[in-house]
């Protein structure tokens, strides 16, 4: 069989210098169920942690686990086994997956200057 798809071209809404891509991460608030870590942060995200993935937490009391603090970068919940029955530290960005480098982001190759002759050079460069 021979053949050939065809592939509807669509407008683009939105130009790349509309979308948000989060460069730093801080959090806002910490709170937990039954199953996970639920961690907001200050970028509007929210973040849930299985509570087996952190085995302190995971076979903590419920009050237990609420007696954290928050470092002062806001990137760290940390517990005082001088407060409670928990002496762990979370540092979120270790849950966040694996992070590409600025450089390998395809918002760098975009910039509000000249972003018809970006795409252009990018267009020109497909094989």
């Amino acid at each position: 069989m021979d053949e050939k798809t065809q592939v509807k071209r669509h407008k683009v809404q939105h130009s790349i210098n509309e979308y948000t891509f989060p460069t730093e991460v801080h959090i806002h608030e910490v709170k937990f169920d039954e199953k996970y870590m639920h961690v907001e942060l200050t970028d509007g995200r929210i973040i849930s942690i299985p509570l087996w993935w952190i085995p302190t937490l995971h076979n903590a009391s419920d009050e237990d686990r609420d007696k954290f603090q928050i470092n002062l970068s806001r990137k760290m919940i940390i517990w005082d086994p001088e407060k409670c029955g928990i002496n762990d530290e979370v540092n979120i960005a270790d849950y966040l997956g694996p992070v590409r480098e600025i450089s390998e982001q395809t918002t760098a190759d975009y910039s509000q200057e000249e972003p018809q002759k970006q795409i252009a050079e990018a267009k020109s460069r497909k094989p």
